[in-house]
């Protein structure tokens, strides 16, 4: 599965998320059916969330673009492998890269930073999002690779 060939096959089906976006971790590219998080500078409900089985979905991540504070971190990040997920899209940062970047894991953020997250539990699960010029709808699917992050209705694969 390459995110150019869902492209080229698939043309206005596939909408394509304009950010640039680093890639952390071993795993380069995943796929999956799409689970939401909407939170800014507040990672509780996103760590509750993926304590959750994961069942091959990827976690997206609205954190407001905000490169202030990390949403994710080396001990939330294996939460996320050992829980089954496919991979985390974060409209955000994450800390701990160096860390993370040995684990299996796709991890897909805008920046990174070493100061962490609040911890009050404000933000909402199961919610339409939006960032890049794209709507990340629970349960439609989302394919990332090293030319970027595509969502589409349907499985495409």
């Amino acid at each position: 599965m390459k995110t150019a060939d869902l492209v080229d096959a698939h043309g206005e089906e596939v909408h394509f998320c304009d950010l640039p976006f680093l890639k952390v971790g071993k795993t380069k590219s995943f796929r999956g059916p799409i689970a939401t998080v909407k939170c800014f500078e507040d990672n509780a409900v996103l760590k509750a969330e993926l304590q959750k089985p994961g069942e091959g979905r990827v976690m997206v991540v609205d954190g407001g673009a905000s490169s202030r504070v990390a949403l994710l971190g080396d001990q939330i990040a294996m939460i996320l492998r050992d829980n089954g997920w496919a991979g985390i899209v974060i409209n955000g940062a994450v800390r701990d890269s160096a860390e993370i970047a040995e684990m299996d894991v796709g991890v897909f953020c805008l920046s990174v930073t070493p100061k962490k997250s609040v911890k009050d539990g404000a933000g909402k699960t199961g919610i339409p999002v939006q960032f890049g010029g794209v709507t990340f709808a629970p349960g439609a699917y989302l394919y990332a690779d090293a030319d970027g992050v595509l969502v589409s209705a349907r499985d495409l694969c």
